[in-house]
């Protein structure tokens, strides 16, 4: 591989990127009985056994489809210390013309669709037979509940601007190692 000095050293003197907004409030410190309410049953969600395996690719579906930086970035680094793969994390925006996913990821990233762009519409018949016919009662309740949440954070995230990566070492995410 060739290094490009020339390239490298236009690029230092490049004016540095504009620093993020710094977060609006901290929701947590303003109302820490709901705050904690809310963290816990997050907690409860995501131990489901049913989650362990999709509830990551859902819960990044979800915060790419509402464009919270700080839910995006989190998932991420969440599912890299779960095992998930590079490659996939990146064709989860992607999810329709990617192979790497499972029927029965591809069904959970539909009902996560249908459950986070509402709009005023009924979640259709077709994405619902297709989540019943590869989940039990309990892994699409316990999948909605987990979207519930996500769009929940999403929704802290963007109002409040949580900075991407401002709570890696409180969440253990600065093991994932993708600084």
């Amino acid at each position: 591989m060739r290094i490009d000095f020339e390239r490298i050293r236009r690029s230092l003197k490049q004016k540095p990127r504009k620093a993020p907004m710094p977060l609006r409030l901290d929701y947590f410190q303003a109302s820490p009985h709901l705050g904690r309410k809310f963290a816990e049953l997050n907690q409860l969600i995501n131990a489901s056994p049913s989650l362990k395996d999709i509830g990551h690719l859902a819960a990044l579906r979800a915060s790419q489809i509402n464009g919270c930086p700080f839910c995006v970035d989190f998932h991420v680094k969440e599912g890299r210390l779960q095992g998930e793969g590079e490659l996939r994390l990146h064709h989860v925006l992607i999810w329709r013309e990617s192979p790497l996913f499972s029927e029965k990821e591809r069904a959970a990233f539909a009902w996560t669709e249908a459950l986070t762009r509402l709009e005023g519409q009924d979640v259709p018949d077709a994405t619902f037979d297709a989540a019943c016919s590869l989940f039990s009662d309990q892994e699409l309740a316990d999948l909605s509940f987990l979207i519930f949440f996500v769009n929940g954070w999403n929704r802290l995230g963007i109002a409040f601007k949580t900075v991407p990566g401002s709570a890696d070492k409180l969440f253990g995410l600065d093991r994932a190692e993708m600084s």
